[in-house]
């Protein structure tokens, strides 16, 4: 099923919205950890943009979405480097920039399922697909920060990213309304990351200490 031209309009704007976002939230982590200039603005970048690129080489999904439409590199680059600047007063908008990320977070996984979906694969790869584009920017980001990752703690992320693209496959399989689909799974996905933000919900966490000498 081919998306409709204002579905792809909302998710393109909310694309652009979420990897600027993406991108300052990266230039704070590269500023905890002292980066220079040009560090802050590859990390901005690598962030917004590394789980779609990762996506399209897996997948063999080429032209590359940043080279495809460079602008995504002066959207982010550009979003790190203002970050800089407002550095001081970004704080007290902590909680629009968690809001942003859920959003960004739902929206890159429904656009990683589709275009796993519009390559013929199954609708597993779809739910992975989605995955890998909604979270692999953010491995990449700690990784680079020497931190671990978010996707391998016990907080609602990857799961959150998981029910959406699950949500997003299923409607479409059913051949449920395209703009129907498109919404409920961000909606459900969006409230279920803020939720998990609100009162703390996480997956139980692996705890073992034994030595094995």
């Amino acid at each position: 099923m081919s998306s409709s031209p204002i579905t792809n309009e909302l998710l393109h704007v909310l694309f652009l919205v979420a990897i600027a976002a993406e991108a300052m939230t990266a230039a704070l982590a590269a500023g905890r950890r002292e980066m220079d200039w040009l560090g802050v603005c590859l990390l901005g970048c690598i962030t917004a943009l590394g789980g779609g690129s990762v996506r399209d080489l897996l997948l063999d999904h080429h032209p590359l979405s940043w080279i495809a439409h460079p602008s995504y590199l002066l959207i982010t680059g550009g979003a790190a480097l203002v970050t800089i600047a407002l550095a001081r007063v970004i704080h007290p908008l902590r909680h629009l920039f968690l809001f942003l990320d859920a959003v960004g977070l739902v929206v890159f996984t429904v656009i990683g399922c589709d275009i796993a979906l519009g390559l013929g694969l199954p609708w597993s790869i779809a739910i992975v697909s989605g995955m890998i584009t909604g979270c692999v920017g953010g491995v990449l980001r700690d990784v680079l920060c020497n931190e671990v990752p978010l996707l391998f703690r016990a907080e609602l992320y990857a799961t959150v990213s998981i029910v959406a693209g699950a949500l997003y496959v299923a409607g479409l399989a059913l051949d449920l309304h395209q703009e129907t689909v498109t919404g409920g799974a961000l909606a459900i996905g969006l409230a279920l990351r803020l939720l998990a933000l609100r009162f703390g919900w996480s997956m139980p966490k692996f705890v073992y200490t034994r030595d094995l000498h």
